[in-house]
């Protein structure tokens, strides 16, 4: 248990409130949700005054919920997205733990409980750090977004099918196959059909592969089928008698179909895309994921077929894995945080790797092994160049023309280039020593040392550039804002605002459309009751290629690179 606080607690809930909303994305689901708890609609999502069919409610339920009980701030916005990644490392411990033989051959004539335990705790202790400290799933366990929640109900209801799967106790595989249908369910309200697809595809892919169709006469069908539609079927029949045709169009059609159909929002990458990204993602533990998938030796399919079931937790990881690469693969949309929920089982083959090296040390290192020993030694080498010189590729964002500066002086980059330099040196030095097996701890070891001394650290100097002026302008705006007032940004689209403020913002992207903007207003100033002013934020040159001069306007305050000005509009 202080393994697993210690990983987890370092991981996602360390510092977790200290930074601000994080624009474009978060507040628009932090504002969603405590629009919810504003107006007790609890079915149409609303931000900024329109409807938000972007994903589905169980995210704003359950921030909600945390509003509720924590107060409205950043910390009750990502609780959820972390408490997502913290149950899912949990199960994946204790699935390590009861199902993790490095090599399934050890169990053809036995039951996998009645094998030591030791080599599965060892599978459990480092599959499960590998499941939540890696990259990607730091960063999103991070941020109060819908794709940790997603990746934890879809990873979850995997793992549960697995013990239902692997357990010889039919009444107690029962219970995990409910566990199953439940979460898949809660996977669909967390981001859409995805949720069951996916699942669902994995689990057809793997039972042909182990010649086990019969098995779904043992997943309770109809009764899981059953449950699974209570969970989903009300909200999405109730918001859809709310909203009719716009939802379905919207939510369905755009955000479903055609983000696998077409490009969606520009988001167009080619076909190697996810190659570079998957590497990437599961930073900084990528260098053994090809050996860990070729050690299975996947295509001997009649050999993995006479083992037992309680053994296929490797063979499962591995489809698991290639489902959800090969469908996002093929997608036309691509997006880095699809490959989430892939990265679980990628923790799973690893820590399974890496068991097996310590369980059987004695035996010669293969060359695909040695050579995986010496790539992750470039990649430690790699990481201490790329941080070392990471200032220098800093200050091309106008938000943030300091950043690069206060990173050199906050000794981060520099801390963190070291860090990686004795890690490559460490791992360099047991290989010498043929004590390779203690690898994978001297790479964790640095991998926490370095979210200590460095990505910590430049979040929050990060934060004080980019977010934080965004947040002390929000609070001019509500001492300043006369009644009826309205605000309007320039240049920009920085939800934040809406969420700080809590009041609707007019966002306008193209300084040329001011113009226009302020015309329209001057047509409503014909009727009584209407302002004579609004306020204005945006940067300097923004406000510049709106045509608005400094004449034009009232200055109120300046926060980093943002001016919030007073404009006063006369009647036509």
């Amino acid at each position: 248990m202080l393994w697993l606080a210690l990983v987890i607690g370092v991981a996602v809930w360390l510092q977790l409130g200290a930074t601000g909303l994080l624009d474009e994305t978060e507040p628009l689901f932090a504002e969603a949700a405590r629009q919810m708890q504003v107006t007790g609609d609890w079915i149409t999502p609303y931000f900024n005054e329109a409807t938000r069919f972007d994903k589905p409610p169980l995210i704003y339920w359950l921030m909600a919920i945390c509003y509720q009980v924590m107060g409205v701030n950043t910390w009750a916005v990502r609780v959820p997205s972390a408490l997502a990644a913290t149950l899912l490392t949990l199960l994946g411990f204790w699935t390590l733990r009861q199902f993790g033989l490095p090599r399934p051959e050890a169990a053809e004539t036995t039951e996998i409980s009645e094998i030591s335990a030791i080599p599965r705790r060892r599978s459990a202790w480092i599959g499960s750090a590998l499941m939540i400290l890696n990259l990607q799933t730091m960063a999103w366990g991070r941020i109060g977004v819908s794709d940790m929640l997603l990746s934890s109900c879809m990873s979850g209801a995997l793992l549960a099918f697995f013990w239902g799967y692997a357990l010889p106790n039919r009444d107690q595989a029962g219970r995990w196959y409910w566990a199953f249908y439940g979460l898949s369910g809660l996977a669909v309200l967390a981001k859409g059909p995805v949720g069951a697809l996916l699942p669902g595809l994995i689990i057809l892919a793997f039972l042909l592969y182990t010649n086990h169709l019969s098995l779904l006469r043992e997943m309770k069908l109809l009764g899981g089928s059953l449950l699974f539609l209570l969970i989903t079927l009300p909200w999405y029949v109730l918001v859809i008698l709310a909203n009719g045709e716009d939802y379905i169009e919207s939510f369905f059609g755009y955000h479903n179909l055609e983000r696998f159909t077409r490009v969606v929002n520009s988001h167009w990458a080619p076909l190697w895309f996810y190659l570079a990204v998957v590497p990437l993602a599961f930073l900084p533990w990528s260098a053994y994921l090809p050996v860990a998938m070729a050690r299975l030796r996947f295509w001997r399919m009649r050999d993995w077929r006479a083992q037992p079931r309680s053994t296929h937790l490797g063979i499962f990881a591995l489809v698991w894995f290639g489902v959800i690469f090969g469908f996002f693969t093929v997608a036309a949309t691509k997006l880095p945080s699809y490959m989430l929920p892939l990265l679980p089982a990628a923790a799973i083959l690893v820590g399974l790797f890496w068991s097996d090296q310590y369980q059987h040390r004695q035996e010669p290192a293969n060359r695909w092994v040695r050579i995986s020993h010496w790539a992750n030694i470039g990649l430690s080498l790699l990481l201490a160049i790329a941080v070392w010189l990471s200032p220098n590729w800093m200050g091309n964002e106008p938000e943030m023309p300091q950043l690069a500066e206060q990173v050199q002086q906050s000794g981060a980059a520099v801390g963190g280039g070291v860090i990686w330099l004795l890690v490559a040196a460490g791992e360099l030095l047991l290989l010498l020593r043929r004590q390779s097996r203690w690898i994978w701890s001297v790479h964790l070891a640095g991998w926490l040392l370095f979210v200590l001394v460095t990505l910590l650290p430049v979040m929050t100097l990060i934060d004080a550039q980019r977010q934080l002026p965004l947040r002390e302008l929000a609070q001019v705006i509500v001492q300043v804002q006369q009644p009826e007032e309205p605000v309007l940004m320039v240049g920009y689209r920085k939800p934040s605002l809406v969420f700080y403020t809590q009041r609707p913002i007019t966002y306008i992207s193209a300084p040329s459309d001011v113009p226009e903007r302020l015309q329209k207003l001057k047509r409503r100033l014909s009727r009584p009751n209407q302002p004579h002013s609004l306020l204005l934020i945006g940067r300097l040159t923004k406000l510049r290629e709106a045509g608005i001069t400094p004449d034009q306007y009232q200055t109120i305050a300046e926060a980093g690179v943002y001016r919030l000005a007073r404009i006063q509009v006369m009647p036509r």
